[in-house]
């Protein structure tokens, strides 16, 4: 006899097309609630036979392709749908079906509708899309769009910022105080023991009579860094994480920041993006060709002191331009002393496509090139700027991620 619990997971799962292999079962004859009729509804609309005759699928990993959904008959009943993937799962679950839904046809026009707009998870995924559909959102849903942008950059940031910063300005020195009042340079445990002698028991709390603060060293100030991102439409991920990234190097003082983005044009987008990376999101244009011997050109005349620059060459490296001018300008700047890192990614999503001949060649020369994920990009950059083996530094990150 057939555990019904079970059977109500597989009709879930396997939806409508899953009837005949349970027997027939209906979601009425199992029994499901009606949250499990919801769910089941919501899942169908995007994974079981469309009205339009597209196959169905089974909708078990909710990442895969599947067929394609019918268009829906307006906007409304969209934003009602994603008001109910959201009721019944999770956020991660929610950002796969949304992701799955916006990708079939006809969703990713109602999309652009204001009541879809409020109820969509704001997720990297949709940062993705709306780069790619640069200029096609419409005049009434762009503030939306920006609000949802800014909601995941924000995000990010706050992931990303305190770390970067704190590896960039370099480690505090902890054996002198500073007379300098810094909040962030604050010696926590010395001023807390200085201070027990001050503890207040009406208000129960600590009263410092003093502060003391860490003396930061500033080894590391004027450094020039040159963030190159490929704007080739697989690189989405990296060039949103980059793009932020980029906007919290420019906003330190102790660093010249350019930001550039190529495919078969170059793009740069320090002066008018560089300080806020929603703007910088929405000047970058996802999607067709790639060179980067061009861009790595542009990006040359911005090395004026070469062991003090940093090069970081955020791509695939699927060279549609000039290869052998690419590797020999690449190796020109590693031997004048500039430090040169090529990341292949710059994201969660695991190892990416990249061209390995490509690779190997540049790893030849002494540059190193790996995926890197956002939290480890601090390490990296410190590592860099202090001067570290970066191929060592690339081969222990290759074996912790």
């Amino acid at each position: 006899m057939m555990d019904m619990e079970q059977v109500k997971r597989w009709r879930l799962i396997l939806g409508e097309a899953g009837e005949e292999m349970l027997n027939s079962f209906s979601a009425s004859d199992i029994g499901l609630s009606e949250d499990e009729i919801a769910m089941d509804e919501a899942l169908a609309a995007i994974y079981d036979k469309s009205t339009e005759g597209d196959e169905g699928a089974a909708r078990g990993n909710t990442g895969s392709s599947k067929s394609s959904a019918g268009k829906g008959s307006s906007a409304p009943k969209l934003a009602k749908w994603l008001a109910d993937i959201r009721t019944y799962f999770t956020e991660d679950v929610v950002s796969v079906i949304q992701t799955d839904a916006i990708e079939r046809k006809g969703l990713r026009q109602l999309l652009f509708e204001p009541e879809v707009l409020r109820n969509v998870q704001p997720d990297i995924d949709l940062v993705a899309t709306f780069m790619s559909l640069k200029g096609k959102i419409p005049e009434k849903t762009k503030e939306t769009a920006r609000q949802l942008v800014r909601m995941v950059v924000e995000d990010i940031n706050k992931r990303m910022e305190n770390d970067l910063r704190k590896a960039i300005t370099g480690a505090l020195n902890k054996k002198n105080h500073s007379p300098i009042a810094s909040a962030v340079s604050i010696d926590w445990k010395y001023t807390i023991n200085h201070n027990l002698k001050n503890y207040n028991k009406e208000y129960k709390k600590l009263i410092p009579e003093r502060f003391f603060f860490f003396d930061r060293a500033r080894k590391m100030n004027n450094w020039n860094v040159i963030l190159d991102m490929d704007q080739s439409g697989s690189m989405a991920d990296s060039i949103i994480y980059g793009s932020i990234a980029g906007s919290i190097f420019a906003s330190m003082a102790s660093l010249n920041t350019k930001i550039v983005a190529f495919d078969t044009a170059v793009v740069d987008l320090s002066e008018e993006y560089g300080n806020d990376p929603v703007d910088m999101l929405f000047g970058i244009q996802l999607g067709g060709g790639t060179d980067i011997n061009k861009s790595v050109a542009y990006c040359q005349q911005f090395i004026t002191d070469p062991s003090k620059t940093l090069f970081i060459l955020l791509s695939d490296l699927y060279e549609g331009g000039n290869q052998a001018s690419l590797i020999k300008r690449m190796e020109e700047m590693h031997e004048s002393g500039v430090k040169v890192i090529c990341l292949l990614a710059l994201s969660d999503r695991g190892v990416p496509s990249y061209d390995e001949g490509l690779a190997r060649r540049l790893s030849k020369i002494g540059i190193p090139c790996f995926a890197c994920t956002p939290t480890l990009l601090p390490e990296l950059l410190e590592g860099a700027l202090k001067g570290h083996d970066l191929n060592a530094l690339a081969e222990r990150m290759k074996n912790t991620k």
